[in-house]
């Protein structure tokens, strides 16, 4: 029998890395976590039935036992994203990062991973962490590693790079990298998934603009309402294209603001391509003027169902919001196959001893947990998902929120009669 492996995740958001963690089958159960955005905790509460601290991380007055902590610092700080905020707020954020450090000394737990923008690995900050570990007696027993790994290279339809350090304790070292599972199909034996295998299957026209209920997402593949300038627009953008092809076509159509700014980025109003993996999705992706996020060949942006499918989120994961705050949600998410990869490499080396039973990344005789069967159907390409079944109440906490589906059937391209 497989032991449980009870996980922290701080900085948890919607859940994207703990998801990962589930759907690894390697034992893995979060049993507390952290978040300060209440629409992000409630989803977070809802999919994974543990307690949430909703609040600060600075106001949690205790931790359970762990034996894994998780999470990911806020990182707009240190992204270049983040460069419009004010020096103070900047400061707060880049100093999160301690927050969770303080949580590992009071915890002690086998292994902790911490998820990042790159630029994190290149900060003053980061160089503090890397002291820390190695003078901090608190922290002595840790053999630790860390660097940039592509999501796309771990089964993510899409190019997503993050800064991961990941650290265990009593062990002699902390390999690197994590195994690719995927690459190139001229170099690698299972190709890059890509905008195809996530969104190819669904509907080509979305299902509505509006959450039918306030806070409660009956069907996230919602379309925009959009004007008949913006789609005579997009018209004008070929498969790979963006903006500069709109001032080729259709000059006349070309905002002042841009006519006025002949450089910038390649992705502003940028069509995504069918047989590649997405560029990185982030937090305004239903914006076409802010990023490529057309749609390969239908004259729209994407919606939050296959933004979510391009995260890798499978399609039963239940979003609590309206749909700016779901929105964020899956921006800021980290893709969960890139948890999972993340999840199996701590494993191996935190946990798998060649005296005893204990399992591994490669087998494949996993013990589902309690509560997790209904993730048995979902863990697989998510281009093949869709559940269907009877429609219940789960209760959290005081609140009743959205409604879930128990899965009976697994189907091919068809959205799911209830829930996201």
């Amino acid at each position: 029998m497989v032991r449980q492996i009870r996980t922290i995740d701080l900085f948890s958001g919607a859940g994207g890395l703990a998801k990962g963690f589930a759907m690894a089958r390697c034992g893995f159960k979060t049993v507390f976590a952290v978040e300060i955005d209440p629409d992000a905790a409630m989803t977070f509460k809802h999919n994974f039935r543990c307690k949430v601290h909703v609040g600060s991380i600075t106001t949690v007055p205790e931790y359970p036992e762990a034996d894994v902590i998780i999470g990911g610092p806020p990182c707009q700080g240190f992204s270049r994203l983040g460069r419009d905020r004010s020096d103070e707020s900047r400061a707060q954020i880049n100093e999160l990062w301690q927050e969770y450090i303080e949580a590992v000394r009071r915890v002690r737990p086998k292994a902790f991973v911490i998820e990042n923008v790159p630029e994190f690995q290149r900060s003053p900050q980061f160089e503090r962490l890397l002291e820390l570990m190695d003078t901090d007696e608190d922290f002595s027993a840790y053999a630790y590693n860390y660097g940039v790994l592509n999501a796309a290279d771990y089964g993510v339809p899409q190019n997503r790079r993050r800064g991961i350090f990941i650290a265990v304790r009593d062990v002699a070292e902390v390999a690197w990298p994590p195994p690719p599972t995927h690459g190139p199909r001229s170099m690698h034996e299972t190709p890059y998934r890509t905008v195809r295998d996530a969104i190819g299957k669904l509907p080509s026209i979305p299902m509505g603009i509006e959450l039918e209920e306030d806070r409660v997402p009956q069907n996230l593949h919602l379309g925009r309402n959009l004007t008949q300038l913006s789609i005579e627009r997009f018209k004008a953008i070929p498969p790979g294209g963006n903006r500069f092809d709109l001032r080729r076509n259709r000059p006349d159509l070309e905002p002042k603001c841009w006519a006025n700014k002949p450089s910038g980025t390649n992705d502003v109003m940028g069509r995504l391509l069918w047989d590649r993996p997405s560029v990185t999705i982030r937090t305004e992706f239903y914006k076409p003027e802010k990023g490529r996020y057309l749609h390969p060949d239908q004259h729209r942006p994407i919606t939050h169902r296959e933004a979510a499918r391009l995260q890798s989120f499978p399609d039963n994961f239940y979003f609590v919001g309206n749909k700016p705050s779901i929105a964020r949600q899956i921006g800021n998410a980290v893709p969960p196959l890139l948890g999972k990869a993340l999840a199996k490499f701590v494993l191996e080396i935190a946990f798998a001893r060649p005296d005893d039973s204990a399992i591994t990344s490669s087998d494949r005789s996993f013990v589902v947990q309690p509560g997790e069967e209904r993730d048995q159907l979902v863990d697989r390409r998510v281009r093949h998902l869709t559940v269907v079944g009877p429609v219940g109440k789960r209760v959290v906490g005081d609140e009743t929120v959205v409604p879930f589906v128990d899965p009976v059937t697994v189907g091919v391209g068809v959205l799911p009669h209830v829930g996201c």
